[in-house]
């Protein structure tokens, strides 16, 4: 899914621009929510780094609900928003090539129904967009929590506890 950056002047108060730790892009394509960009492009790397994929880039964009509606209607066949949809740009293991290195995908994020599911699990909506940066990143690589009899949902717990819960 390619995407144009926004101008600096429709940035959210107070959030951090668009921003790149090196291989990751975090675009902000929202105004309703601040996003630490440079900490998502931190933990971002980190969990490619923990999964052996050091060599791997990744986009996150960052979208409201109703453009996260359009996506998950024209790509899942689904009339209405989700949290995270990932988009990976493989087929049978071969990547996208991207400034010399594999490109695994896009993660897109709804704010909004980011917000909504950290309140009714009681968490901090930058606590749901780590989750979320998680589970999409371990999509991107090739897990699926649906035919993997559980080995994305033991291996995303462990990333949760070893990079969120640990420092609190």
């Amino acid at each position: 899914m390619s995407t144009a950056r926004r101008s600096a002047s429709s940035r959210v108060p107070e959030a951090e621009p668009d921003c790149a730790l090196p291989e990751i892009e975090v675009l902000n394509r929202q105004r309703l929510y601040p996003i630490k960009c440079a900490a998502v492009a931190r933990l971002a790397r980190t969990v490619l780094d923990r999964i052996c994929r050091k060599d791997a880039v990744a986009t996150i964009i960052f979208i409201d609900d109703r453009r996260m509606q359009q996506l998950n209607r024209d790509y899942r066949g689904i009339d209405a928003p989700t949290d995270v949809l990932s988009f990976a740009y493989h087929e049978g293991g071969n990547f996208q090539i991207q400034d010399g290195l594999p490109h695994l995908g896009d993660i897109v994020i709804s704010v909004e129904t980011a917000e909504r599911y950290a309140q009714q699990l009681g968490l901090p909506f930058d606590r749901e967009i780590q989750f979320l940066v998680i589970h999409g990143l371990l999509h991107l690589a090739g897990y699926d929590h649906e035919t993997d009899h559980g080995e994305m949902s033991r291996l995303e717990r462990r990333l949760r506890k070893e990079l969120i819960f640990s420092h609190q």
